[in-house]
């Protein structure tokens, strides 16, 4: 299996809007972090799908290490 790129060692805050499908980058390649650009073409990575529930700024994760993706768990400071 496909380790994903670390593509930062710290969450990037997005503000949300509800009901807005947002898609998260789960390799890592994408130049648009947090979210997917199409980079995985070719692995087995997708992007994961994220709806937002409110309006609100949100936690996502960088590292691509997290447990809770796409939300940061704090995994990015054991690296």
């Amino acid at each position: 299996m496909e380790e994903p790129v670390i593509a930062g060692k710290q969450p990037i805050a997005v503000d949300v809007v509800a009901g807005k499908n947002y898609f998260w980058c789960a390799c890592g390649k994408s130049a648009t972090q947090p979210f997917c650009d199409g980079a995985h073409k070719g692995s087995s990575f997708t992007p994961m799908a994220y709806k937002a529930d409110a309006n609100r700024k949100v936690f996502l994760c960088a590292c691509k290490k997290t447990s809770k993706a796409p939300m940061c768990d704090g995994t990015h400071s054991k690296l």
